[in-house]
């Protein structure tokens, strides 16, 4: 999970669009793709391979993303069924447009996941295809890999179906509009049984003992030449929405299991370690966590829209370092093979647009559906994806945290030793004057070094910035 996701607002020239136009240079990132990979993907939007592909074209999907995303991966209808439901979920289906060992595919396996900066991406297709031939867009038939999930009247999974099929989705919907519509009561059947079943599934997620982080988002604007952030706090609707992929993906890893052969998302319990550095973070931000309290149940209670609890959940991403992904044969599950975070077996497979693993997830996955083996392709390629994925989100944990670097730069470039209120949250064992310093406005974490007295851990301090320079040094505090 990323420690911030940040979007750019404003003009497209300005200083910190150019350093983040540097960055990518520096780290190697191409602007477009090889003509090779251009004229596949081309053939590809206009020839898909289409096999076996049902139609589902009469159930009415709809989609929900950010207003501006165009590589839509997921599209859904929801309806009720006795006393319980019935999950459609349509997957894009990538594997319809690239051939395995094509230049494409090839491509893909190099770029692994679609990067995201704050004013763009680089992705893991060609346009042509995330944004166009391959996207579930509203209005147009799209190959999907369609899931049916069945569910009881407590929102437990009781069924699952997976197959290939043709899809059409009817309208391509926000967050915000899908609040609004399912708060005023005005939202159609299909979409008000969103906050229904994901408010079930929320309880079935309590009851397992996993946990989702509302991190919020936070937005760059430029003001007057300067810049500033804002946060988004995530509404319901995105948790319900999340909700829908979750269950996806635990679907996924039970067929997976069943079948003997998959590649599942794993994450180990936090170690102690992590955990008590998290009680010092939650003590200097004043979040009330009693010891006898698990971690999971005060992360429930938090709010992100107030900035002393979103700059805890941010920190609470730390106990989702050391998630990786696992391949297993014959049977043999491995160890761990739970995502601690979800509280059970869980795969990636609802995002084939923006991440390398799903596509062969899905493939596993429809394969074990049908009780047969998976593609050759796919078991050729299976061994070699763990360190693949490793790899790129390697990548795109280097991006993100070079992007925060640099914004928080570019935010504070002209305060340079100004004086700020924070709290000390992390102090380095061995050299106990330097640490990590959480600022109340604008609402940053940095370091902190230069003191000749151990910082003060868990306890207010007021700090002087001595570095700020976006694209060649980092934000830096010391003791005022």
């Amino acid at each position: 999970m990323p420690r911030r996701q940040l979007h750019m607002t404003g003009a497209a020239d300005t200083p910190l669009r150019a350093a983040l136009g540097a960055l990518r240079t520096e780290l190697g990132l191409a602007d477009g793709f090889p003509a090779d990979v251009l004229a596949e993907a081309a053939d590809a939007a206009r020839n898909p391979v289409l096999s076996g592909h049902e139609d589902a074209t009469d159930l009415p999907f709809l989609t929900i993303d950010p207003p501006t995303s165009t590589d839509l991966d997921q599209a859904m209808h929801l309806e009720r069924r006795g006393r319980g439901y019935r999950v459609h979920y349509a997957i894009a289906d990538v594997a319809a447009f690239v051939r395995p060992g094509g230049a494409l595919d090839t491509e893909a396996h190099r770029r692994v996941t679609t990067l995201y900066f704050p004013d763009g991406k680089v992705p893991l297709h060609p346009a042509s295809l995330s944004e166009g031939a391959a996207s579930l867009l509203p209005g147009e038939t799209r190959p999907a890999v369609l899931w049916e999930i069945d569910l009881d009247g407590e929102g437990r999974t009781e069924v699952i179906r997976v197959r290939r099929a043709l899809v059409r989705s009817r309208a391509k919907l926000d967050y915000a509009g899908v609040q609004r519509q399912i708060e005023a009561g005005t939202a159609e059947e299909p979409l008000a049984l969103l906050k229904d079943i994901g408010t079930l599934r929320e309880e079935q997620e309590i009851a397992r003992g996993g946990i989702s982080l509302d991190v919020p988002e936070q937005e760059i604007v430029e003001r007057d030449g300067s810049y500033g952030l804002e946060y988004r706090a995530p509404l319901p609707a995105d948790g319900w929405n999340a909700q829908i992929s979750l269950l996806t993906g635990m679907a996924a890893a039970r067929l997976m299991r069943e079948a003997g052969t998959g590649i599942l998302r794993t994450l180990p319990v936090a170690p102690d370690g992590a955990v008590a550095r998290l009680r010092r973070s939650a003590e200097a931000l004043h979040i009330d966590w009693p010891h006898h309290v698990p971690y999971a149940q005060v992360v429930r209670t938090l709010d992100p829209t107030r900035t002393n609890h979103a700059a805890f959940l941010q920190d609470c991403t730390t106990l989702l370092r050391g998630a990786g992904y696992t391949v297993f044969e014959h049977g043999e599950l491995p160890t761990p093979a739970v995502h601690a975070a979800v509280a059970d077996l869980y795969t990636h497979c609802t995002a084939p647009l923006r991440r390398l693993v799903d596509r062969y997830a899905s493939e596993l996955c429809v394969a074990a559906a049908a009780d047969r083996e998976p593609p050759a392709w796919v078991l050729t390629a299976l061994p070699a994806l763990p360190k693949e994925m490793a790899d790129g989100t390697r990548r795109a944990n280097t991006v993100e945290r070079e992007c925060v670097d640099l914004v928080e730069a570019a935010l504070l470039k002209d305060r340079v030793g100004a004086v700020f209120d924070g709290y000390v949250v992390d102090v380095k064992e061995q050299e106990p004057t330097t640490g990590t310093v959480h600022i109340d406005d604008p609402a940053i974490v940095a370091g902190i070094e230069g003191g000749t007295a151990e910082l003060p851990l868990g306890q207010r301090l007021r700090v002087r910035l001595t570095q700020a320079d976006p694209g060649s040094s980092k934000v830096l505090f010391a003791p005022a």
